[in-house]
C-alpha cells in the first residue's frame, strides 16, 4: 500500500488553518460517533472515502485540500475532506476503535504502523519553477516576478525540533509550509487571491537563502540554522526620482546638525514633510519614515513635549546618512520596495497583549500590540484622538474611548476574530468593522500561554541567539513590534524605583534561569501607570509579562506592555491612578566602562546636534574633548580619534566641513554600543556552549 505521508503529516492544528477549528472537531464527532467514511487507497496513492451520507471524497497525491474532489459540492475545504484525512491517518496508525471499518487494502494489514515525523531538515528551495507552476499555476508567477524586480525582503525560519515548519516572514504576510516536501499545503494569512503569489515569493526566500553559506544556531555543522533576512530580487538600487529625494532629505538633515532644532520653525517644518512624501512616492519608506519620527521631535521640542529626546533626534540625522550609505550593498533591505499599502488577510485571530499611549498637547495616541498566533509575530493597531484647546486626557481617561466597538482597555486584553483586516509592511494593522465583514472581541481567557514558540518565551537567551545575526537597528527595516514578545515569569525577584531615572525595575527569572530587567519609564500621560506595574509585579501569581524584549548594557531587558497574573491582565498605560504610591526604591546598579564611556560619548554628540554645530557652547565643545578622553582611556582608541576628528574639523574648518566628521562619529558610536550590549551576552553564552 501506498503510504499519504503528507496525510499523515497534516495535524489538527494544520486542518484548522486549512479550515476552521468547527470544522474539525465536527468531523472528529463525526469519526467518534461511527459516521465516519469507508477508506481506500487506489495504487496510485489517491485516498478515496464513502461516507454515510453518500457523499464520495478523493484526495489525490500532490494537490492540496482545497483542490481535492468531493461530491458535497462545496467550495474550499469541506468537513468531508477533513474527514477523511482524520479516518486515514487513524487506519495508518492502526487506530481502529476510533470510527468504522476503515476500509484499508487487505495488504495494509501486514504494513507497520507509520508515525508522524515532528521534525524533517528540509527547505521549500527544493521547488523549481516549474513546480510552483503545476501548483499554483503561472498566474501566480508573473505576480511573484513583479514584486521580485522590484526586490523585497524576507525574514526566513527553517525547521527545527522545536518548530518543525518552514516560515518566512513576508513584508505584508506569513508563509508557512507545515507538510514536508509539498506545496499544495502551504498556509498563509493573506487572503486567497494572493495565496499562490506569496508562496511563490516564500520559496524565491529559501532559495536567496540556500545561495548563502550555512551557519547553524548552536555552532555545529549539523545542528540547526538560525532565523535570517535575504534580500531578493531588485532591479536596480534607485532611480532619478528617488535619488533626489534622499539628497533632499539628507540636505535638510544636514540642516538641522548645523543650526539645532531650536532654529527649526514651521517653514522648515513643513519642508521635512514635503521630503517624506517625496520619499514615500518614490517607496523609500524607511527613510521616510524617519524623517517623519524627526518631524515628530520638532514638534515635540517647540511643544516643550516630554517626547523630545536629544539622543534619539542625533540617532534619527545618523539614520538617514546611514541608509544613504549602505544603500549600495542592499537597496531593499535599507530603502523599502514599492509594496502595495495594505495587504487584504483572510480570516485572523489576534489575541491583545496590552497598550502603549502618547501624544503631543494637541493630540493622543495608542498603539495596541496583538499576537497573529498563526503567523508567529506581533502586530500593532494604532489609533490617534485630537484634543480640543485645554483638554488634556490620561491613559487611564483614554482606556474608556471605543475602538472597533469597544473600550481601548477591553480591545487590549481581548482575543479580536476579524474577517476584513488588511497589514501594512511595517506591520501595522486596520481592522474594519461592519456587516459583512464581521469582528468580535472576546475575553483573552488562557491565549497567552497558547501561544507558540515565537511568541511566548520561556528561555529568552535562547530566543535572542536564534533570532540570528541582524544589521544594526540605523540601517534594520523599521518594522513595528518586531520585538515584542510574552515572556514567561517563573519568579519575580526584586522590584523597585529608580528615583533619578524615574525607572521601575524589576528583576524576573524565566523557566530557563535567566534573569530579565523589567525596565519601565514613567510617563506623564499615565501618571498610575508604575504604580500599577509594581502592583500587578508583586502579585503572589505572576504568569507572563508581555513587552518589547531586547539586550541593553548586557542584560536581557524587557519593557513592559501588559502583565498576566491570577487575578487577570494589567496594562500599566491605561491604570487608574495618580502616581502617588510610595515605592521600594531599587538598589543601584553599575554599568561596565564600556558601556559608560560610549553613552557619554554619544550624549556629547546628541548636544552638539541639539545646539547645531554653528552654534555649539563652549561647555558642549569641552564634553566633546572629554569623552574622546574617556573613550581613549577605556581602549576604544578608534572611537576616540573619530570624536577628535569632529573636535579639530570644528576648529580649523568651521561647523559645515565638520558635519560629516558627526556622522561618522555617531554612526559609530551608536553601533559601537549596540553591538556591546548584544555582545556581553553572547559572549556568556558562548563561553557555556565550549
Amino acid at each position: 500500500m501506498t503510504v499519504r505521508a503528507d496525510l499523515l503529516a497534516l495535524t489538527p492544528e494544520t486542518l484548522a488553518s486549512l479550515a476552521n477549528k468547527g470544522l474539525v472537531k465536527r468531523a472528529e464527532k463525526d469519526l467518534t460517533a461511527g459516521s465516519g467514511p469507508q477508506v481506500t487507497v487506489a495504487d496510485d496513492g489517491t485516498v478515496r472515502g464513502r461516507f454515510p451520507d453518500g457523499t464520495d471524497t478523493a484526495l489525490p497525491p500532490g494537490l492540496g485540500l482545497d483542490s481535492a474532489d468531493c461530491g458535497c459540492g462545496a467550495k474550499g475545504v469541506c468537513r468531508h475532506r477533513i474527514g477523511l484525512v482524520l479516518a486515514y491517518q487513524r487506519g495508518a496508525t492502526g487506530d481502529q476503535g476510533a470510527g468504522p471499518d476503515t476500509g484499508q487494502h487487505a495488504e495494509a494489514d501486514d504494513t507497520p504502523p507509520v508515525t508522524k515525523d515532528t521534525h524533517v531538515d528540509w527547505s521549500p528551495a527544493e521547488f523549481d519553477d516549474d513546480a510552483l507552476a503545476a501548483a499554483l499555476g503561472r498566474p501566480a508567477l508573473v505576480a511573484a516576478r513583479r514584486v521580485r524586480d522590484r526586490g523585497y525582503l524576507a525574514r526566513l525560519h527553517f525547521p527545527t525540533a522545536d518548530a518543525p515548519e518552514p516560515r518566512v516572514e513576508l513584508p505584508t504576510c506569513t508563509v508557512r509550509f507545515p507538510v514536508p516536501h509539498e506545496l499544495g499545503y502551504a498556509l498563509t494569512d493573506a487572503s486567497a487571491a494572493l495565496r499562490g503569489e506569496v508562496v511563490v515569493l516564500a520559496v524565491w526566500a529559501f532559495r536567496a537563502a540556500d545561495d548563502r553559506p550555512r551557519e547553524p544556531a548552536d555552532g555545529h555543522p549539523s545542528g540547526p540554522r538560525p532565523a535570517t533576512e535575504v534580500s531578493v530580487g531588485g532591479r536596480i538600487a534607485t532611480t532619478e526620482r528617488s535619488g533626489e529625494a534622499l539628497r533632499t532629505a539628507l540636505a535638510l538633515a544636514d540642516d538641522l546638525l548645523l543650526d539645532g532644532v531650536q532654529q527649526a520653525g514651521p517653514v522648515f517644518a513643513g519642508s521635512l514633510v514635503r521630503a517624506q512624501e517625496a520619499l514615500t512616492a518614490a517607496s523609500l519608506h524607511w527613510p521616510a519614515g524617519a524623517v517623519a519620527e524627526l518631524c515628530e521631535q520638532i514638534d515635540a521640542y517647540a511643544a516643550r513635549g516630554t517626547h523630545y529626546e536629544a539622543e534619539r533626534f542625533a540617532a534619527l540625522l545618523a539614520e538617514l546618512h546611514a541608509r544613504r550609505r549602505a544603500a549600495a550593498h542592499d537597496p531593499v533591505g535599507v530603502l523599502g520596495t514599492k509594496e502595495a499599502p495594505q495587504t487584504p488577510l483572510r480570516r485572523v485571530r489576534l489575541v491583545g497583549l496590552g497598550c502603549r499611549v502618547a501624544g503631543t498637547a494637541g493630540e493622543r495616541g495608542a498603539e495596541t500590540y496583538f499576537a497573529h498566533a498563526e503567523a508567529g509575530i506581533a502586530l500593532v493597531l494604532r489609533k490617534r484622538w485630537d484634543l480640543t484647546e485645554g483638554q488634556s486626557l490620561t491613559g487611564h481617561e483614554l482606556s474608556a474611548r471605543r475602538v472597533l466597538g469597544s473600550p481601548l482597555r477591553t480591545l487590549a486584553t481581548a482575543n479580536v476574530v476579524s474577517e476584513h483586516t488588511s497589514r501594512a509592511a511595517d506591520r501595522t494593522v486596520s481592522i474594519s468593522r461592519g456587516r459583512i465583514a464581521a469582528t468580535s472581541v472576546t475575553p483573552l481567557g488562557s491565549a497567552w500561554r497558547d501561544l507558540p514558540g515565537s511568541l511566548l518565551v520561556r528561555d529568552a537567551a535562547a530566543h535572542l541567539r536564534a533570532a540570528g545575526e541582524r544589521p544594526p537597528r540605523l540601517i534594520r527595516p523599521r518594522v513595528a513590534a518586531d520585538s515584542v514578545r510574552v515572556v514567561e515569569v517563573a519568579a519575580v525577584e526584586s522590584v523597585g524605583y529608580d528615583p533619578a531615572a524615574q525607572h521601575l525595575e524589576a528583576v524576573v527569572r524565566d523557566p530557563a534561569g535567566n534573569d530579565i530587567l523589567v525596565s519601565a519609564a514613567y510617563n506623564p500621560l499615565c501618571p498610575g501607570g508604575l504604580d500599577a506595574l509594581a502592583a500587578a509585579l508583586g502579585e503572589e501569581e505572576v504568569h507572563c509579562v508581555s513587552g518589547m524584549l531586547h539586550r541593553a548594557h548586557g542584560r536581557i531587558v524587557l519593557d513592559p506592555l501588559a502583565v498576566l497574573t491570577s487575578r487577570g491582565v494589567t496594562v500599566p498605560d491605561l491604570a487608574p491612578g495618580d502616581g502617588d504610591t510610595t515605592l521600594t526604591v531599587a538598589e543601584p546598579h553599575r554599568a561596565d566602562p564600556i558601556t559608560t564611556a560610549l553613552a557619554s560619548a554619544l550624549t556629547a554628540l546628541a548636544q552638539a546636534a541639539h545646539q547645531g554645530l554653528r552654534h555649539l557652547s563652549a561647555p558642549a565643545r569641552t564634553r566633546l574633548t572629554d569623552s574622546a578622553a574617556t573613550l581613549q582611556r577605556t581602549g576604544l582608541h578608534t572611537a576616540a580619534r573619530l570624536v577628535r576628528d569632529l573636535d579639530a574639523a570644528l576648529r580649523r574648518d568651521g561647523a559645515t566641513a565638520a558635519v560629516p566628521a558627526w556622522v561618522d562619529a555617531q554612526i559609530h558610536l551608536t553601533v559601537s554600543l549596540e553591538l556591546h550590549a548584544e555582545g556581553a551576552a553572547e559572549s556568556t553564552s558562548r563561553s557555556a556552549h565550549r
